[in-house]
């Protein structure tokens, strides 16, 4: 039976529900003729999941209809399901499509695992054993740490945080998760607060750009700062292009748990490299040209790292788009309305007592003792960088056969390839190396086959604690750790130096704070380079030259206390505005039983004690 209406016709019974309760009584008579009795369904019930195997095509009513339709899609790009259909879903669309037509349904399968409780149990409503979503919006929602930066969207952050949570479990690798509320924070926490915190240092500084220039911020197009000759932008703009292309690659291989620590990796680049180096380029210091392009630099790589982050945090990266294409006129409606990002651009590589730099690549090496020369200085207090091509010198070569890609190719050969992969000499690795290739037990070993290790060989004569290496195996990096004193004093001076910049405000020692100081905060160091010590930031304080003062009274000191406190009894703005309109000078005689004085600024009065400071420094 094909239809409703066949039935009924066939049958001479209205038919309301096809469940079988309300049509097995129903009988036709046999086309045959009536010595032939009458038809019954049979009592057998087919396999449902064959009906559910046939998807592909019957959704689509093939082969009746759509014939180009189904050819031209078929098999489908991927199919996605959990664990449990192995045997059922999974199964017969394969068998069927076999059958059928000679190959598999699907080009990719997605096969998540089961999310248990963080018992290991299954999720029960009976049992109460997961997290209500209250509790956790509760808990790390807008009346959690986070309200200061989430208190508007606090909602719209869980979502994606557990929607990353879950895509960097194994439960995407078809494995079993064991539901933890602790890891959707720890992603907001690791994700989305650096994101957010790069995002809003960029808006903070485009509106005082605009108030201080007068001009709405426009971002610099990307074809002009691909030519920025600013080694941390030329970096951040290859590492969002990496970004672009990872994310692309991976997500081509359907392999959605290595998205996450990448993001990590790059966040972690832009908000303590990119931002915390760029800091005076982004406030304005270096002038507003290179303010916009440090800027602009910053919009394009949140922008293009949102478009490409998109799928993963929809909600989030639509709240930061909405903002940022207020600046650009030609943007989508939606960011899920933009094209996922396409490799631009040229990629660099960016890596970090006597530093020793070990690669075969000059080039390599010359990028390190060249423009990344000042950074790699500067962040690590090493005094000297060494380049060395020569990889024997400080290292030893180790070659290991890669398991994973040689199993299944080699078979039962695999033991005697192994042993002699483990078994080439210095020379022998180096060799492959230059070849790209090398034949052992007459198989044709490439690249990829085999993983050639570089382990640090400590020089003659010297210790763990005079020298230590680390590396990737294919880069190596040497630090000569034996103390010197001046580089002790050095790094002192480099982080007082760090410090002041940051503040924007010479450091002072804590004798020469005022008694009337307004002290806005205080927070205390420890171990920065083996001492410690405390910070007060304090609104600035009026400092007085008081010997100048008194030469302005004939030495009486009442005078002195009398112009003191008439001074701190100004408001400060005020008090700077007077003595611009007045060149540096005001006359003060306004003051019961005491003659008239004129101070002169930086001279009688300071509006800092920074100033005095630095008067007295010079002087």
């Amino acid at each position: 039976m094909d239809s409703v209406e066949k039935l009924e016709k066939l049958s001479g019974v209205k038919v309301f529900d096809l469940h079988r309760h309300n049509i097995d009584h129903i009988t036709i008579p046999s086309s045959r003729g009536p010595e032939f009795g009458v038809l019954r369904r049979v009592e057998d019930v087919f396999d449902c999941w064959f009906e559910s195997g046939s998807m592909p095509y019957a959704y689509i009513h093939y082969p009746f209809e759509n014939v180009e339709l189904f050819e031209k899609n078929f098999p489908g790009n991927f199919v996605a399901e959990g664990l449990d259909q192995t045997r059922g879903w999974f199964y017969t669309l394969m068998v069927l499509s076999t059958a059928l037509f000679g190959k598999p349904a699907f080009r990719n399968l997605i096969c998540n695992g089961l999310v248990l409780a963080e018992d290991g149990k299954k999720m029960s409503k009976k049992l109460k054993n997961y997290p209500s979503p209250v509790e956790v919006i509760n808990d790390y929602g807008a009346h959690s740490i986070m309200s200061h930066v989430y208190a508007l969207f606090s909602h719209i952050i869980l979502q994606d945080a557990l929607r990353l949570y879950l895509i960097n479990s194994p439960v995407v690798r078809a494995e079993t998760l064991r539901f933890k509320k602790e890891g959707v924070f720890s992603v907001v926490r690791d994700v989305f607060l650096p994101w957010y915190n790069a995002y809003r240092f960029l808006v903070q500084n485009a509106k005082r750009l605009e108030i201080e220039g007068g001009v709405t911020f426009v971002p610099v197009d990307l074809g002009t700062l691909q030519k920025s000759l600013n080694v941390l932008d030329q970096w951040i703009n290859s590492a969002t292009q990496s970004l672009v292309r990872f994310v692309r690659q991976e997500m081509d291989g359907y392999r959605l748990y290595t998205v996450v620590p990448y993001l990590l990796k790059f966040l972690d680049n832009l908000t303590n490299i990119y931002v915390r180096f760029n800091r005076k380029r982004l406030k304005g210091r270096t002038g507003e040209e290179d303010c916009r392009t440090a800027l602009s630099t910053l919009y394009n790589v949140l922008l293009t790292s949102c478009k490409v982050m998109a799928p993963f945090t929809p909600f989030f990266t639509e709240v930061l788009y909405q903002n940022m294409r207020k600046v650009c006129k030609e943007s989508e409606d939606s960011i899920h309305f933009c094209r996922v990002p396409e490799e631009e651009g040229k990629l660099c590589l960016w890596n970090c007592r006597e530093m020793i730099v070990v690669h075969p690549d000059t080039d390599f090496l010359d990028d390190i003792t060249g423009k990344l020369r000042e950074y790699v200085l500067e962040e690590l207090n090493v005094r000297s960088l060494v380049p060395c091509n020569d990889t024997l010198k400080y290292a030893s070569l180790r070659a290991e056969p890669d398991f994973s890609v040689l199993g299944k190719r080699l078979g039962k050969s695999m033991g005697v390839v192994a042993k002699e992969v483990k078994a080439m000499t210095q020379g022998d690795i180096l060799a492959f190396e230059k070849a790209g290739e090398v034949t052992i037990a007459t198989h044709c070993l490439k690249l990829t086959d085999i993983k050639v290790v570089r382990e640090f060989k400590r020089p003659d004569g010297m210790t763990e604690k005079d020298i230590d290496a680390a590396g990737d195996g294919d880069v190596l990096v040497i630090l000569d750790l034996r103390p010197d004193e001046s580089l002790f004093e050095a790094g002192v001076a480099r982080e007082e130096h760090y410090i002041k910049d940051a503040i924007g405000s010479p450091l002072l020692p804590v004798t020469m704070l005022p008694p009337h100081a307004v002290i806005l905060g205080e927070e205390s160091f420890h171990g920065i380079s083996k001492i410690s010590f405390k910070i007060s930031l304090a609104r600035p304080a009026l400092a007085f030259d008081s010997d100048a003062i008194l030469a302005l009274y004939s030495g009486n000191t009442k005078f002195l206390q009398g112009v003191q406190i008439y001074l701190l009894s100004r408001d400060h703005s005020n008090l700077k505005s007077d003595f611009q309109h007045g060149n540096g000078k005001i006359m003060v005689n306004c003051i019961e039983n005491q003659p008239a004085a004129e101070l002169v600024l930086g001279k009688h009065v300071f509006l800092s004690v920074g100033e005095y400071y630095l008067r007295t420094k010079t002087g």
